[in-house]
């Protein structure tokens, strides 16, 4: 049976998405953004050798989730000020041509220049120099231009009853919906899409303009057919009714000299319809469908041809009822900010990011229940060496090794190296899971069997190797009278990840070439999901 999904239900679901940030009812859920694949280019670091040439499509799958988890760096909390439901973006450009809003856009009635079944694809509203976004009622279109006309007139003022922008005569008619925040651009404003207020009609300019609305109101009523025949010419017929399902609409049809109609303007939108039409008879008064027409008293020829008219129905609670079902607000964006700081230093430096992705609702570290509401971790764990020294550097992206007992090695992957805190943080892909490591991934300890001690090895280490500071505790440390913040809290020299990386729902992920971190650099991530 033919079956669809509905584009109301996908804005519905980027509602309830959004929503989720604050909780609805008991229920409260926590997202946190991530960078992660520090070694991209390694295939037991969870990467490829040819990735930075041929990066591979992220995988869905339950195997692909756990390694994804395994190679996270930091994670960022996602809060509802960071959040916003998204349309494409249309910018006004003078000459351009624009579609109109019309309810009855299909697959048998494609939109008239970008050629789409579907109103939300169409260019039907824009945004303006000055951030102001407008929907297009009317774009000039008539039986000489059913595709509208092109637009010269940039639509700037801010009044709440749609009309032109200018005097140029290019027929267009325009509503102002809003204006896009200053502090918003920073956030949510992209090259592809604009962001749309947040809570319509309960603060700022938007209450305005919805308690403006009226459900059903008619304010366009375009041309397809002249007529022919039309008398008296030159005239214009005042009070023609709309006719369909609302009340009080009303119409002034002008005819030209030549016995064709030339405009039709609204003149009383009236309210409550959801279908419409205009049947304008050049009979007597009183000998059309609906009752007489006012001034229309001459017989018309005959052989006349009647005009058609096509009456444009409002969305559901008029044009500025509701601003993400008059757009289509079915994409919701994420927005992120990496950065390394001094004082919380769990974002790395000196290393490479090759994944960016959405967590949802993950733990903290040894826990199954109890949500992480921190703002920023580390998905990394580390180690605290002892007796460092300015010759000793373990190379990113290089392996570690821990022998902690009889077949027993802990096997890490560098992410980052300090020499000046002798802080090593690193991770434990599966792919390390070889004949070395005795095929298993087991904790780096500050405790090792009988006879095996705390040394750390290392594939690519330059001066001499190190061994754990089992005597560290604590998150920070003191060295030439400076006190250095970790980030993570060390507990015998070892410090676990800040999240339980077996936790979360893995909601998004997106593979990039490798993106290189250095200390002064910030990362601002812009997450874009469709519904």
């Amino acid at each position: 049976m033919p079956a669809i999904i509905s584009d109301q239900f996908r804005i519905l679901n980027a509602e309830t998405f959004v929503k989720s940030f604050v909780g609805v009812g008991s229920t409260v859920n926590k997202y946190y953004s991530f960078i992660g694949l520090p070694n991209s280019t390694n295939p037991d670091g969870g990467g490829t050798n040819d990735w930075n040439t041929n990066t591979p499509a992220p995988l869905d799958g339950f195997r692909e989730e756990n390694e994804v988890k395994e190679s996270i760096i930091a994670l960022k909390k996602v809060t509802d000020r960071d959040v916003r439901r998204l349309v494409r973006k249309v910018n006004w450009v003078a000459g351009a041509t624009y579609e109109m809003y019309r309810h009855d856009y299909n697959i048998y009635n494609l939109t008239p220049t970008t050629s789409q079944a579907n109103l939300y694809e169409a260019n039907y509203y824009v945004i303006n120099e000055d951030l102001r976004v407008y929907v297009c009622l009317q774009n000039g279109s008539d039986p000489e231009n059913p595709k509208g006309r092109p637009s010269y007139d940039q639509p700037q003022f801010i009044d709440l009853e749609p009309r032109a922008a200018g005097t140029s005569g290019d027929g267009y008619i325009w509503k102002y919906l809003y204006t896009i925040k200053p502090s918003e651009i920073v956030k949510f404003d992209s090259i592809e899409y604009i962001p749309v207020p947040e809570d319509w009609g309960l603060q700022g300019e938007t209450v305005a303009t919805k308690n403006n609305a009226i459900d059903g109101k008619i304010e366009i009523v375009v041309i397809g057919d002249r007529g022919t025949s039309y008398q008296p010419i030159s005239t214009s017929f005042a009070n023609v009714p709309i006719l369909g399902d609302g009340t009080g609409g009303k119409a002034t049809i002008t005819i030209d000299s030549f016995g064709k109609v030339s405009e039709v303007f609204v003149t009383d939108g009236g309210q409550g319809y959801t279908h419409g039409n205009i049947q304008f008879f050049p009979g007597a008064p009183g000998s059309e469908s609906g009752g007489a027409i006012e001034n229309l008293t001459n017989t018309g020829i005959g052989t006349t041809a009647r005009a058609q008219f096509d009456v444009i129905i409002p969305p559901k609670g008029g044009h500025g009822y509701d601003v993400y079902r008059e757009l289509g607000a079915y994409r919701v964006l994420m927005y992120s900010r990496f950065e390394t700081q001094e004082t919380n230093p769990d974002v790395i430096e000196g290393n490479d990011f090759a994944r960016i992705g959405v967590l949802k609702n993950p733990t903290v570290f040894g826990s199954d229940k109890e949500l992480l509401d921190t703002s920023v971790v580390s998905g990394l764990q580390a180690l605290k060496l002892a007796g460092v020294s300015t010759e000793t550097k373990y190379a990113v992206d290089s392996e570690i090794t821990q022998t902690v007992g009889v077949g027993s090695t802990a096997i890490g992957m560098v992410a980052a190296w300090d020499p000046v805190t002798a802080v090593l943080k690193y991770y434990q892909p599966v792919g390390l899971a070889n004949s070395d490591a005795g095929f298993k991934i087991i904790p780096f300890t500050a405790t090792p069997d009988a006879g095996y001690g705390v040394t750390i090895n290392g594939s690519s280490v330059s001066g001499p190797v190190l061994e754990l500071n089992t005597d560290f505790n604590g998150i920070t440390t003191s060295i030439n009278n400076t006190t250095y913040q970790l980030g993570i809290n060390f507990v015998a020299g070892i410090a676990s990840a800040e999240y339980n990386k077996k936790s979360g729902e893995l909601i998004y992920i997106d593979n990039r070439t490798a993106i290189p971190r250095s200390s002064s650099q910030k990362e601002d991530i812009k997450i874009v999901l469709e519904f």
